[in-house]
């Protein structure tokens, strides 16, 4: 604690409670959690100790840790259940992906939708990140008996840089981009997530059929999203009844805290999916 600082002093109580939860983060985040070790109910974490600006350049050379192939990444850090030890591998691969997940309201209502799918949040905030994996922790040792939130994990990346280096060719089924920075100023729109160049990335590591989700409150952005996908040779957009039946659209319409401050705020919600088309044949 630096000098002159008190318990009293906010800054000092969220270091304090950062320090603890960190230590409990190291001691239960990559291991299979036994019924017997959790006593009692573990608290979920809470989100004023994890205060951090809300956009991060994702230009910046930010200290991240990413494979050098998808061959070379650990996934039973992420999801220790769903490792065999007997065959020294996974039983399941990770096939939905929440990119830019913020505190993963939506991982978390996606994990009992689809408990046989393992699903994995990006988020580049390094104090979001920790939130989520703290989140995550509690639920999956509260719930240890009947081993809920398996299925779900997160780790801190960019996806506009490294998103190749974590999954294979078609690996993914789903993928959601969910309140998104807008990134009002015109000089800054390179730096949104829907971009040509970024489509492409997405095509390479989406199975054909598989859909990519958008859901924004603001109108430029929804456009924009919706124009950049359209025009992508490798993608269509599915119909507004198809969304209305959709699970998944049910659940991002509601379950990101971004989504709950708009309807607070009795806000729109623009959304737009597209379905991953097969890859034209080169003659």
């Amino acid at each position: 604690m630096r000098a002159g600082m008190s318990l009293d002093d906010p800054s000092s109580r969220r270091q304090s409670y950062r320090a603890k939860k960190e230590e409990n983060r190291k001691e239960l985040k990559h291991v299979k959690i036994d019924a017997e070790v959790v006593a009692e109910k573990v608290e979920l974490p809470k989100k004023r100790y994890y205060r951090q600006r809300a956009h991060s350049n994702p230009f910046s050379d930010h200290q991240l840790e990413y494979p050098l192939s998808p061959n070379d990444m650990d996934w039973r850090k992420l999801y220790p259940y769903f490792y065999d030890e007997s065959k020294g591998d996974m039983t399941k691969e990770v096939t939905i992906a929440d990119i830019g997940c913020g505190f993963g309201g939506l991982l978390i209502d996606l994990s009992p939708a689809f408990p046989d799918k393992l699903i994995l949040g990006m988020e580049i905030r390094v104090q979001v990140t920790n939130y989520v994996e703290d989140r995550i922790i509690a639920l999956r040792a509260n719930n240890v008996k009947t081993n809920a939130y398996q299925n779900i994990n997160v780790l801190r990346g960019n996806a506009m840089k490294f998103l190749p280096n974590f999954f294979h060719q078609a690996q993914l089924e789903k993928m959601f981009f969910c309140f998104p920075d807008p990134h009002f100023k015109q000089r800054k729109h390179k730096a949104r997530i829907i971009t040509n160049t970024l489509l492409s990335e997405y095509a390479y590591v989406l199975k054909e059929g598989g859909i990519i989700y958008t859901i924004t409150d603001v109108l430029d952005l929804h456009e924009w999203m919706a124009k950049h996908l359209t025009e992508h040779p490798l993608f269509e957009r599915l119909s507004q009844e198809w969304e209305d039946q959709d699970e998944c659209v049910k659940i991002m319409r509601h379950a990101t805290e971004e989504g709950k401050k708009v309807e607070r705020k009795k806000g729109d919600k623009y959304v737009a999916c597209f379905k991953r088309l097969p890859t034209p044949e080169i003659i």
